[in-house]
């Protein structure tokens, strides 16, 4: 009796000591986690006994925590190791959050765990082997994190797994052979990593029903050379996927032994010859993709399979497309299964007419056969597909009339006719196609009117193309009744009358020059901007009435063409216009000129004080730069953007050297980019940021507007260039550490007073290299802040159009990411853009280089290299020799002095601080400034004998140094 006393006191002692031990590794794992839904973990706190915490379960008898749920509860932090303390774990779900840094290799002691499910976080470095000490392991979810490094062969130790997912990682190397170790697997998900070589022939052991491989970069055949059958391996396969990889070689015959094979998707590879005709054997195939192979047997009967395909007849998708497949399209086709919903065979090399038994497959709702070389017509019966949503014949030497049965196709809603020969009218029937959105006819021989039934007020059509035929008459006025329209383009036809009034039109007037036989013409009342086009005087010979009135336009109008007559036009309620007929009463070009410049005048006295930007030229036209620059000359031109080209030129009696940014007007928001920039610029005043001088608006000699800025010139050009010079700049360098620290500083502050010192907050939004200037000193020079938006409402469309336009599309790599994302603007948005100015002018290498591919990008690079110090991933002259030419990435940076390299890798942990993911984890740029200082005076206290900045000359002038 008392030894079992002592057995019950020591069993209900350690029982108790291991709730502690649980209770102490949730709470450890509580504090490094955020609950941003500010719920999930409240329960987490000493009121409440742990087993009842939100996601704990217990087990009934000794009160261990056996599962820790918290799939989807918006949490960020790291997963802390303690969690390897929870002994008696079997299920451990921390999907759909959040969670960021590592993997604690701790769940390796977790020798009960059942269930890993870690996916959908934002989880970083290598997978840890010793998680293969989890040999009761079912499933491990890895999947959607940013993983890198190669799979452990260790894994092959979990002969219990059934489910292995690592897909949409940075996963590289081969697939371990131990994999065919895992006897009991059944999924296994490697989908969009980096992993290279072959298929291992060890699959062949496993019990795989899902293989999926696609978006990689795997190699050679498949299966593996060497493996002669799948008789006797993956007998349970049931959908496999190797699309978006370089597998060559022949689809094997024996694939079709696999017969519980459901679903095949090979595309985007090399796969050549033919296709297995023992896949007719597969009875339970509902997908089969082939999209992009160069398959095909090179003779005239490569479509034979499709008659032993006959016999899936639980075939619903057959993609054929992009392959080399010739010959006629067999009759057999009509006895494709009859569930078959897509049959999609472009880009091939099909000839003759399309048989009428397809009509037989009444399921389909895609039918693709265009770019191809098929002759006929379209078959009558072609109505019986009344289930068809898309239906593309483009591309092909097809002729005849459109049937009339088409319009039995009620739920038809895209129609490609394209580039074909058919002629006739356009039959009535289409309007009883109500779902329509896309309608290309265009490229054939239709003649007559366009059906005004066609184009019904409830339409959906976005897209209606029928240029280059033979239409005639007017364009049905229910077009103005098109709500949905994004593009219209009926060119290079007889259209007589367009009628487009009272509508939202945006933008220009868009070209028209190809409707030769237009005789009305409507516009009026809608948003039309920009100035009167010259192909509307082109069209004098035919146009009969022109109506342009109460839209936006601007600009002089000519008295040219149909403009002499002011009974044949109407340019009424354009408040901008002036000049034209003198009936017309509109302002003269000379008055308007001369309130411009006293719009400039009143500019500069109010919004731009002299005393920050030297002398201000009163009077700047078109005339006057187009003199200062040669005529706009190619040898001025000395860069371009995405908003238009800055050319170098010579203004005022004293020969001042400046630059002149011409505006691109083609490239929509750049007038409110032009009236932006002038008001940012002219209130603010700081040595590292550019000057701006004067503006222009005005027409050119063409009579299109223009719009200029004139900017204090720069002799150094811009940071660019010095970061990475082509082969004639190769004098530019080298240039030192100490040179980078003070540009790096210059910028820094010019972004500490636009974020935080000015009376209103500027966003840059396009902080790169070309858009740092350097002066004669080579001080640096923030250019195009004024492309960026006021942080309040007010302006909120300016940074929006911005951020539709190319403006962003630009410069990839140093946008943040919550950027394309459609967060608003902020000033944590040009850290982000500093952060990566920074590692790129420490490394040498641009954010878009060849090297950084799908997520492994420059942050990721100098993470890599830290620890070891390499030398071999910086910019090799930044201690100007002092390292050596030797690229030797095994070189320790303390080789160039201690004192150097902590300041480099303090350089670098900015860098990387301001480039964090999280726009939470960014420093600001106040705090940026002064930690780069701080890096400056340490390294010059250490270093006496650098305590002046020697210039990288040998270039004084822009001219010598591009």
């Amino acid at each position: 009796m008392l030894i079992l006393e002592l057995v019950i006191t020591s069993f209900a002692s350690c029982s108790a000591l291991g709730n502690e031990t649980d209770k102490i590794a949730l709470q450890q794992f509580r504090s490094l986690l955020t609950d941003n839904s500010a719920g999930t973990l409240a329960s987490w706190n000493d009121s409440h006994h742990f087993c009842q915490w939100t996601g704990v379960t217990c087990g009934l008898r000794h009160q261990r925590v056996t599962a820790l749920n918290l799939d989807g509860q918006d949490l960020a932090g790291t997963v802390s190791p303690f969690i390897g303390n929870l002994s008696f774990l079997q299920y451990l779900n921390l999907a759909n959050n959040s969670l960021h840094g590592f993997i604690p290799p701790e769940i390796g002691r977790l020798f009960r765990l059942r269930n890993l499910i870690l996916s959908h976080n934002t989880l970083g470095g290598g997978i840890p082997s010793n998680l293969s000490q989890c040999l009761n392991l079912l499933t491990l979810e890895l999947d959607y994190n940013y993983l890198h490094d190669h799979i452990p062969s260790e894994f092959g130790l979990l002969s219990k797994l059934q489910k292995l997912s690592f897909s949409n990682n940075n996963l590289t190397g081969p697939i371990p052979a131990s994999i065919g170790n895992l006897s009991s697997l059944q999924v296994l998900d490697l989908l969009n990593n980096s992993l290279i070589g072959g298929v291992p022939v060890s699959t062949s052991k496993t019990r795989l029903k899902v293989f999926l491989v696609s978006e990689n970069e795997l190699t050679g055949g498949f299966p593996s050379a060497n493996l002669s059958s799948l008789n006797i391996i993956l007998p349970n396969l049931q959908t496999l996927v190797l699309g978006d990889n370089q597998f060559t070689g022949p689809i094997p015959d024996s694939l079709s032994n696999a017969s519980n094979l459901a679903t095949i998707d090979i595309p985007l590879n090399n796969f050549s010859g033919r296709v297995p005709a023992s896949f007719g054997r597969l009875q339970n195939l509902k997908w089969l993709n082939l999209l992009q192979n160069f398959l095909g047997s090179g003779t005239t009967d490569g479509l034979s399979f499709l008659a032993d395909l006959a016999n899936c007849s639980n075939l619903e998708m057959l993609d054929l497309q992009y392959n080399q497949f010739k010959g006629e399209l067999p009759v057999s086709v009509g006895n494709l299964s009859t569930q078959l919903k897509q049959l999609l065979m472009s880009g091939n090399r099909i000839r003759g007419s399309i048989p009428e038994v397809i009509t037989n497959l009444f399921s389909l709702n895609r039918l693709y056969i265009d770019d191809n070389m098929l002759t006929g017509n379209i078959p009558m019966s072609i109505g019986r597909l009344s289930n068809l949503h898309y239906l593309n014949l483009g591309q092909n030497k097809l002729t005849g009339h459109i049937p009339s049965t088409i319009g039995n196709i009620t739920g038809l809603i895209d129609l490609y006719l394209y580039n074909n020969s058919f002629e006739g009218s356009i039959p009535l029937s289409l309007s009883n196609c109500k779902s329509l959105q896309e309608i290309l006819l265009c490229h054939n021989k239709f003649t007559g009117t366009i059906p005004s039934h066609m184009i019904s007020p409830s339409s959906l059509v976005t897209l209606l193309n029928v240029s280059h035929n033979s239409l005639s008459g007017p364009l049905p006025p229910e077009v103005g009744n098109l709500k949905n329209l994004i593009s219209l383009d009926v060119s290079y036809n007889q259209i007589s009358k367009l009628y487009m009034q009272a509508n939202h039109f945006q933008g220009p007037i868009p070209q028209l020059g190809g409707l030769k036989g237009i005789r009305f013409l409507d516009l009026s009342n809608n948003n039309l901007s920009g100035q009167i086009p010259e192909f509307l005087v082109n069209l004098s010979s035919s146009l009969q009435f022109l109506n342009l009135s109460f839209n936006n336009l601007e600009g002089e109008v000519t008295v040219q063409g149909i403009f002499g007559n002011t009974s044949a036009f109407k340019v009424d309620g354009n408040k901008e216009l002036c000049g034209g007929i003198p009936e017309l009463h509109l302002p003269s070009l000379a008055l308007v000129s001369l309130a411009l410049v006293f719009w400039l005048r009143n500019l500069k006295e109010e919004h731009l004080p002299t005393h920050s930007l030297g002398h201000f030229y009163e009077r700047i036209s078109y005339d006057a730069l187009f003199k200062a620059t040669d005529g706009f000359c190619s040898s001025k031109l000395i860069g371009s953007g995405s908003f238009g080209s800055v050319y170098k030129g010579t203004l005022g009696p004293d020969g001042r050297i400046v630059a002149i940014k011409v505006l691109n007007l083609q490239q929509k928001g750049a007038f409110k980019s032009f009236l932006a920039e002038c008001k940012a610029l002219s209130s603010i005043r700081h040595r590292n940021l550019v000057k701006i001088l004067t503006a222009c608006s005005s027409v050119d000699s063409h009579g299109n507007e223009f719009r200029a800025l004139v900017y204090e010139f720069m002799g150094n050009g811009n940071l660019d260039m010095w970061l990475h010079p082509n082969d004639e700049q190769m004098q530019l360098k080298p240039w030192s550490f100490l040179q980078r620290l003070n540009i790096a500083i210059d910028v820094a502050s010019a972004l500490d007073y636009l974020h935080h010192q000015c009376q209103t907050p500027l966003v840059h939004c396009d902080l790169k290299p070309s858009n740092i200037l350097l002066d004669h000193e080579f001080t640096a020079h923030i250019s195009d802040f004024g492309l960026s938006r006021l942080v309040f409402e007010s302006n909120e469309d300016i940074f929006w159009s911005h951020l539709s336009s190319s403006a962003f599309k630009g410069t990839v790599g140093y946008i943040a990411p919550e950027y394309g994302m459609g967060v608003h603007p902020s000033t944590s948005g040009d850290v982000y853009s500093f952060g990566i100015l920074l590692l790129e002018m420490f490394t040498g290498r641009r954010p878009t280089d060849n090297i950084f591919e799908d997520d492994f990008n420059i942050q990721k690079f100098v993470k890599s290299a830290m620890p070891k110090r390499a030398t071999g991933f910086l910019d090799q002259s930044i201690f100007c020799g002092e390292v050596g030419e030797s690229s030797d990435e095994q070189a320790d940076w303390s080789d160039c002095g201690i004192d150097k390299a902590e300041c480099l890798l303090s350089v670098f942990e900015i860098g990387l601080t301001c480039s964090a993911e999280s726009p939470n984890d960014r420093k600001d740029m106040n705090g940026v400034a002064r930690d780069l200082l701080s890096i400056r005076d340490k390294f010059l206290k250490t270093r006496v004998h650098e305590d002046r900045v020697q210039s990288p000359a040998p270039s004084d002038t822009l001219e010598e140094a591009a």
